[in-house]
């Protein structure tokens, strides 16, 4: 069956938009994945350690690391002295995120040198030893914190407006204000941040390294190492998850790592502990939403003014990006006739946030989603129908325009709820789930339908490119390499389908290779959901020139036209004859045929002027739909999540089973965002949620006891991306809403539905409890 594939309705096809497995899915499950931990080390390879801050802020008064270079089997201990070149990896170029340490540091766990030992344990025990004499300074690790010192901004705010939101509101029949907390989220991925730095001749570094950037990594490295990018490569085979936390802070690791290689001449691995991970590499973006909505009796809404403030940490890393992408998705999926959106993305004295799955967009979208459910609230209605009557319009509507002045030309949201709510029953659950409340003390239940729509594409534009490398060796077989990395999403898989459709040739044909700096140059992080769209338009260039280039050689060698030529299944027809491809191949090889190429590709159409917040800084939306059923008990806050039926829209899916093993899997990470997983500093600016004792994740048993999942068939891209399809990395993670709204509407009826709750994220047991108990006082 290996050479059959089937798409998920049990149709035979070709390998793209097949349903095939994970190309390492069978090692993921036996263990036998090679991970940068497993690979075999080279003679002679030393371990790292960090030294770490134990302040929040403070001067550096004096270092004492005698005790640090005597322990045993201690070969080096690096500084800030050691690196030859920038002691600096900030991402942006904005030079404020030391990679060491040096006079003063700015978070509790910052590191400021590191150990080289024989052994990892040794290095670790040694780091231990250091003595260090500081000066506190002030400190705050939270929003209000940060407004309440007058905290500076570590990137420049940006504003999005469109209409008279300053007149209309006052003109609104109806207003309301209100604020929202939302917390941040650790990655937590399976296999921790790790690099293994091999030194080489000259100025000459190889580095593996756990990260969805190679390219940024092998900057920062010839940064820190002031040599040339080309002395520097880097290779990602595989990552054992990523979900944004690897897009930029893998490089400190990397850069660590390739600084004692070089100055030792011998390998060097860095692993650092989970608890270490924790406290040193930064989270999702908390946020605090302040809102002012305008509306009118029937709940359209007629004008929006909110601030969002976010909790950046010490340095900018992305939180320019992340906060702009947050003001991008306030809108959720709702039109707003007037509307005036500010980010204010605040200096704290924590470790520096960075990018999370959907970078921003999820926070900007439950904040959206507060605004429907206030107004819901508000008017007295089924929060779903105030939903639809918001929704953005068809074209020609009037009601189009987001408030970064791009046209809604996709909208395909109207069709995908209504669908969803048909399937999931949600209005006899909704009617049936108020009467159990009516007549249920302590156990009550809550129902929401909520809506996506996620725009695709960096919003840096230049990030919007890829390249590709294609060979057909004389066999027929094929080698593909491209800058996209695998962090179990399946990417690879994707675009391994994409140029063995190409070629008509069984997927096994194709040797998936590790991503590598020195064989495809100048690549983008995989983050933005991007992944299969860049590599796999860039490996179909590739693929396509050599195409061409066989049925060019076909034609002339056979005399047939062009339209003689045709690639099927294995083989491929040449007029009235047919050659397997393995003899077409090797036939082009003896005519001297090339058979290699580069490919290429650049997202059309987008386009993007910050300051003026006009522009079009998506391709395309993507859409999915959510209802969750939950029950919650009234007398401790604990709650289940019954059911949960999703609708997702992915175009013309690449591969329909990883696609829906992706929905799953954002959904209950999305969740778990909303519900379990907070993070907590101490009054001492230390995370006290450093591990999975103190930090809970979602378990198996956490999951909808009912979850269906369907993807909608019926929707193909607009825009020419891969096979029609669309992103599927981030867009599904906010189909979690749906949970916390569901929650929202089972502890507002212990006040009959007349009053919001206005329940912070995550909506933890105790959260719950205490908007029980608010409004049982009221």
């Amino acid at each position: 069956m290996d050479n059959t594939t089937f798409e998920a309705k049990g149709t035979i096809t070709g390998p793209m938009h097949a349903s095939l497995k994970h190309d390492s899915a069978h090692k993921h499950v036996t263990g036998s994945a090679e991970y940068i931990d497993d690979m075999p080390e080279p003679a002679g390879t030393l371990h790292a350690a960090l030294g770490l801050s134990e302040r929040a802020h403070a001067d550096i008064l004096a270092i004492d690391l005698s005790a640090v270079k005597a322990a045993p089997g201690v070969v080096a201990v690096i500084t800030a002295d050691d690196i030859p070149g920038v002691n600096d990896v900030s991402s942006n170029g904005s030079h404020d995120e030391p990679l060491l340490a040096t006079t003063k540091v700015e978070f509790h766990g910052q590191p400021i040198f590191v150990v080289i030992g024989e052994t990892r344990d040794q290095a670790r025990r040694a780091a231990r030893l250091a003595r260090i004499d500081y000066r506190d300074l002030p400190h705050w690790t939270d929003i209000d914190g940060a407004l309440e010192n007058g905290a500076p901004l570590v990137v420049s705010p940006m504003t999005l407006k469109r209409g008279e939101p300053e007149t209309e509101m006052g003109n609104a029949p109806r207003r309301l204000t209100g604020q929202m907390y939302i917390g941040g989220q650790e990655h937590f991925y399976l296999e921790s941040q790790i690099a293994l730095a091999i030194p080489g001749e000259d100025e000459d570094v190889t580095v593996w390294s756990s990260t969805q950037h190679p390219t940024e990594v092998q900057h920062m490295v010839a940064h820190v190492l002031a040599c040339a990018s080309h002395a520097v490569t880097v290779n990602t085979r595989r990552m054992g998850g990523g979900f944004g936390g690897k897009e930029t802070q893998g490089a400190h690791f990397a850069c660590l790592a390739a600084v004692a290689a070089k100055k030792l001449n011998r390998a060097v691995k860095f692993r650092p502990d989970r608890d270490e991970d924790m406290m040193v590499t930064g989270k999702r973006h908390d946020f605090r939403v302040d809102y002012e909505l305008g509306f009118d009796d029937e709940g359209r809404i007629h004008a929006v003014d909110a601030t969002f403030a976010a909790r950046c940490g010490f340095s900018s890393d992305l939180s320019g990006p992340v906060t702009d992408r947050a003001l991008f998705h306030a809108d959720s999926s709702y039109f707003y006739p007037h509307v005036h959106l500010t980010s204010k993305p605040l200096k704290t004295h924590t470790c520096s946030n960075t990018a999370f799955r959907g970078f921003g967009g999820p926070q900007g979208m439950v904040g959206g989603e507060r605004f429907i459910e206030e107004i819901a609230y508000a008017v007295g209605k089924d929060p779903l129908d105030i939903r639809k009557l918001n929704f953005y319009g068809e074209p020609g509507s009037g009601r189009t325009l987001t408030p970064y002045h791009q046209e809604v030309e996709d909208n395909i949201l109207l069709r995908l709820v209504e669908e969803l709510e048909t399937s999931s029953d949600y209005r006899a659950r909704r009617q049936a789930i108020m009467e159990f409340n009516a007549n249920s003390p302590v156990i009550r239940k809550g129902i929401a339908l909520t809506p996506v729509k996620f725009g695709i594409s960096f919003t840096m534009t230049a990030f919007n490119q890829a390249g590709a490398l294609v060979h057909v060796y004389s066999d027929g077989s094929i080698h593909l390499n491209h800058g996209g990395t695998e962090m179990g999403q399946g990417l690879y898989t994707k675009v391994a389908q994409v140029v063995a459709d190409t070629f008509q040739v069984d997927i096994e044909r194709v040797k998936i290779t590790a991503t590598s700096t020195g064989k495809v140059p100048n690549t983008s992080a995989t983050a933005a959901s991007s992944g299969s769209d860049l590599n796999g338009m860039a490996a179909y260039d590739a693929a396509r020139q050599i195409k061409e280039r066989l049925i060019e050689f076909a034609c002339r060698k056979w005399q047939v036209a062009a339209s003689d030529v045709e690639f099927l299944p294995n083989r491929v027809r040449v007029g009235t004859d047919t050659l397997t491809f393995d003899a077409l191949v090797k036939a082009a090889y003896f005519d001297r045929v090339q058979l290699s190429a580069a490919g290429f590709y650049k997202t059309p159409k987008i386009h993007w002027d910050r300051a003026a917040g006009r522009g079009r800084p998506f391709y395309y939306f993507a859409y999915g739909a959510a209802c969750s059923e939950v029950s919650i008990d009234t007398l401790t806050g604990e709650y289940l999540v019954d059911r949960t039926d999703i609708l997702h829209d992915v175009g013309r899916s690449l591969n329909p089973v990883i696609d829906i093993g992706q929905v799953e899997g954002a959904f209950v990470q999305g969740m778990g965002w909303l519900t379990t997983e907070e993070l907590w500093w101490d009054g001492k600016g230390r995370l006290r949620t450093h591990a999975p004792s103190t930090y809970k994740i979602p378990l198996a048993s956490d999951r909808p006891k009912i979850f269906n999942v369907k993807l909608a068939e019926w929707s193909e891209n607009r825009e020419q991306t891969i096979g029609r399809s669309k992103a599927v990395g981030e867009p599904p993670f906010m189909l979690g809403i749906s949970v916390l709204e569901a929650l929202s509407m089972a502890v507002a009826s212990i006040a009959d539905y007349t009053v919001c709750p206005r329940l912070d994220a995550p909506a933890t047991p105790e959260r719950v409890l205490m908007a029980v108990e608010r409004l049982k006082a009221m």
